[in-house]
């Protein structure tokens, strides 16, 4: 099962707001026993809100579940030393902190190695750990602007920003990929590796179709919307109610789409003839179209194209998503019961087994296992009194 695979692994997360603790979680949902690790004051996550649940970010809720939550004062003196006798347990640690901050802290990549070979170090920044940029501060938004993605998404108005933490996720998505690359590396050689995850690469990775063209042709793609920008129609049109996505793109299914829309006679067009001729026309394709459309409801058009096997769906918000036979809430979502949020429902882990991924545990509280979590790497009872004496560690309030 998926849910086991990383069973036995150790996985120390230093990550902040979204791309490094996502990494975590998604570690944490293949089975690793992953320890979130936050000073005194709490990652910036649990500041951020609205959206929150019972004054808690959902940010942080959606970000953290299935890990334990230690709170350790990096700026301490002797917290180099708990860092350093976490790593001789660990498998994999991750961060996001600016470059250079963690080698100041003492827990840069050479420290660590020097006590543990075979840990897997993972560091997120926005630009990376080399090169002009690596000072650069970044965070989603600005990274989306850098990489040239909201330049293409844009409007008549100005350009746009995907209304989601694009640049965090994709990079989270390929610190997961690494990590697990690294670890299987490790297995066969018994050696660690350090990884170096900018949110920038990440977004060159998911541009790849439109920045090969440009490297190829020295074309600059152009804001299309909702449009696929090598093939047409592959794009949403307005109907009576609202906007249906239609691919109709391909040769037999463009005179298709026509007699749908009763305008057989434009399937020969000369300037629709082919998906090149389309896309190069694509402003006066969308007239011809949208006023057809316009005629029936987009559930209305989806059934007839549907019936022709054409493909169209009603672009749906997320009210319509949770409703459709496309989401199944038993492989859709999981729900985790949070100490002060109560239940909080969201998104599974998508990959693999669609098995019951067994009981799922809520976004710690601050420093809510900090005795376990110490535990776990080594630490003595009595040692772990004497930290939270020093006020080295903090200890929150069990869940």
């Amino acid at each position: 099962m998926t849910s086991n695979a990383l069973e036995g692994v150790v996985v120390l997360d230093f990550g902040q707001l979204i791309a490094a603790p996502v990494c975590g979680m998604w570690l944490a949902d293949l089975g690793a026993t992953v320890i979130k690790i936050e000073p005194p004051s709490g990652e910036l996550a649990r500041t951020l809100g609205p959206p929150s649940v019972n004054g808690e970010s959902v940010v942080l809720l959606a970000s953290n579940r299935n890990k334990l939550g230690l709170s350790l004062d990096l700026k301490h003196r002797d917290a180099r030393r708990v860092v350093a006798r976490a790593a001789q347990r660990a498998d994999v640690l991750v961060h996001n902190f600016r470059p250079g901050v963690a080698e100041r802290l003492g827990m840069g990549f050479a420290d660590l190695r020097a006590v543990q070979p075979r840990l897997v170090y993972c560091a997120i920044s926005a630009y990376g750990q080399t090169g002009p940029w690596r000072d650069q501060p970044g965070v989603d938004g600005i990274v989306q602007a850098a990489s040239g993605i909201m330049n293409t998404i844009g409007s008549e108005r100005g350009p746009g920003k995907v209304p989601l933490p694009v640049a965090d996720m994709t990079g989270a998505l390929f610190a997961t990929i690494s990590i697990l690359a690294a670890l299987r590396t490790r297995d066969r050689t018994g050696h660690g590796a350090s990884l170096d995850i900018d949110l920038f690469a990440g977004m060159m990775m998911l541009q790849h179709l439109n920045l090969t063209d440009y490297l190829t042709n020295g074309a600059l793609p152009q804001p299309t919307g909702s449009a696929a920008s090598y093939a047409a129609p592959n794009e949403a049109f307005p109907t009576a109610d609202g906007w249906i996505m239609v691919a109709a793109y391909q040769g037999a299914k463009w005179p298709v789409l026509c007699e749908v829309l009763g305008c057989p006679d434009l399937a020969g067009d000369p300037r629709f003839a082919t998906n090149g001729d389309r896309v190069t026309n694509r402003a006066e394709l969308h007239r011809e179209l949208d006023r057809r459309f316009a005629a029936a409801t987009a559930r209305e058009w989806a059934a007839r194209l549907a019936a022709r096997d054409v493909m169209a769906t009603p672009v749906a918000d997320f009210a319509a998503v949770v409703e459709s036979g496309a989401y199944q809430p038993q492989r859709s979502e999981v729900t985790t019961d949070h100490p002060a949020s109560g239940p909080v429902r969201m998104p599974r882990f998508a990959f693999g087994s669609t098995a019951d991924p067994g009981p799922q545990r809520a976004a710690p509280m601050l420093g809510q296992d900090s005795r376990a979590a110490l535990e776990l790497v080594g630490f003595a009872p009595r040692e772990i009194e004497a930290l939270i004496a020093d006020g080295v560690v903090s200890e929150g309030a069990a869940a």
